[in-house]
């Protein structure tokens, strides 16, 4: 199941394939390609994009301004887009926030039951931090995954909340 995972981890919202037209489905496997590809993507960061004809809404957190620039000159590149509409939010620089990531990755990686997420290159649970809030994001294998990394990444000591979007694949 983790193979699956790994394939759709990084774009976990908004990737419906057009069923009727085959130009929107290679324009969404394109951008999505290119999204993958961007060099400084991690385990911090959550894209998502959806596709209306030539319009691609990109949407989702970073923790690196340019990483935002990157991904709408990328997908800008792509055959059929017209337009991008680029609503990625770059998280705010803050110590806090950087300790909390580190120990959130420990937490939820380092566990036992959790660690085979960990050997994708493209993490399949995203950690997205802003200001001492936590939000889940990404795929996992099964509802215990989901609640045990809910479980471990309220324990970490200073995080305010924790909001778990983590879906469950099949």
């Amino acid at each position: 199941m983790i193979k699956y995972i790994c394939a759709i981890a990084v774009l976990t919202t908004g990737i419906a394939f057009a069923q009727n037209d085959p130009a929107a489905a290679r324009i969404n496997k394109e951008v999505r390609h290119e999204l993958v590809m961007l060099p400084y993507i991690d385990v911090f960061d959550n894209l998502a994009y959806r596709v209306d004809g030539g319009c691609v809404t990109l949407v989702g957190q970073v923790t690196r301004p340019i990483l935002k620039q990157d991904a709408e000159r990328v997908v800008k590149s792509v055959d059929g887009v017209d337009k991008v509409d680029n609503q990625i939010e770059v998280l705010p620089l803050s110590s806090h926030d950087d300790r909390l990531r580190r120990s959130l990755y420990r937490a939820i990686y380092g566990y036992t039951s959790l660690n085979r997420y960990s050997l994708p290159v493209i993490k399949p649970i995203r950690i997205i931090v802003k200001n001492g809030n936590v939000t889940l994001e990404g795929v996992v294998d099964t509802p215990a995954d989901k609640q045990v990394a809910n479980i471990r990444a309220n324990g970490v000591h200073g995080v305010f909340s924790v909001t778990n979007n983590l879906r469950v694949g099949e």
